[in-house]
């Protein structure tokens, strides 16, 4: 598992950079500009390979290394969703529209 070809490497950095582009895309990021894309996708990366070892060894494998097609998209989905999330959770940053504080208390969300 350590040492991998370039065959899987290379498809791990695929399937990294299409879930970071999509969630990126979609708007869940709490960096703005590339460096949130590359946090993503390094992250992305590192969840698609811990994926067979830790969703199991199943689907196609990716050449002749263990790492297996499935678990590494789960894996990198995964990973770059908890990534958001734990650094929403670290910055207090949400979705939430921001109210201006010029409209009344009435009118504001709770």
């Amino acid at each position: 598992m350590i040492g991998m070809g370039f065959g899987a490497f290379l498809t791990l950095l695929i399937i990294s950079a299409i879930w970071s582009a999509i969630v990126h895309g979609a708007g869940y990021r709490v960096l703005s500009g590339g460096e949130s894309y590359l946090g993503k996708l390094i992250i992305g990366w590192i969840g698609g390979w811990l994926g067979s070892p830790v969703l199991g060894y199943w689907g196609g494998a990716i050449g002749r290394s263990n790492v297996h097609l499935i678990p590494a998209i789960l894996g990198s989905f995964a990973a770059i969703f908890m990534e958001v999330a734990f650094m929403r959770a670290m910055t207090g940053v949400t979705l939430r529209r921001a109210v201006p504080p010029s409209e009344p208390l009435e009118q504001r969300a709770a």
